[in-house]
């Protein structure tokens, strides 16, 4: 073999090592490529599933926000019916209360009135015991003269 034959067959031998390489890159690679093709093909599916549960959400919380406003709508219709009666709840309150004032203020005077009639009273009897013990000595002053 001549210098040439040796050097075309240490470069089919590299070629050879090359092409074992590069088959095995390229299944590696292959398989990578399934792998991530999968990864894809579960991530689009997951997106679906996803999109289909959120629009099912979304209409169930549109009808929940439709009920919710309808309740509000009678919630509020049956307050403004009822705030008169608070109105009037309110008045009645202070009404009594202004009862309440009087009749302490009423109590106090006819108490205070009792004190002074029951003064009054004394000083009567005293008047009158005075007016008697008066009357029976000018009657016995009277009677020895």
């Amino acid at each position: 073999m001549s210098l040439g034959g040796i050097a075309a067959l240490i470069a089919a031998l590299a070629f050879v090592v090359l092409v074992v390489f590069l088959v095995r890159v390229l299944s590696q690679v292959s398989k990578t490529v399934e792998k991530v093709e999968t990864t894809v093909t579960e991530a689009n599916t997951t997106i679906d599933v996803l999109t289909k549960d959120v629009d099912l959400l979304m209409q169930q919380v549109e009808g929940l926000l439709v009920k919710s406003n309808h309740l509000l709508n009678d919630i509020n219709g049956k307050v403004e019916t009822i705030d008169p009666l608070f109105t009037a709840v309110a008045d009645l309150s202070q009404s009594v209360s202004d009862l309440n004032t009087t009749s302490r203020n009423l109590a106090g005077k006819v108490s205070g009135a009792g004190k002074n009639a029951a003064k009054a009273s004394v000083a009567g009897k005293v008047g009158a015991t005075t007016m008697r013990f008066f009357k029976d000595r000018k009657t016995t002053t009277k009677a020895e003269g």
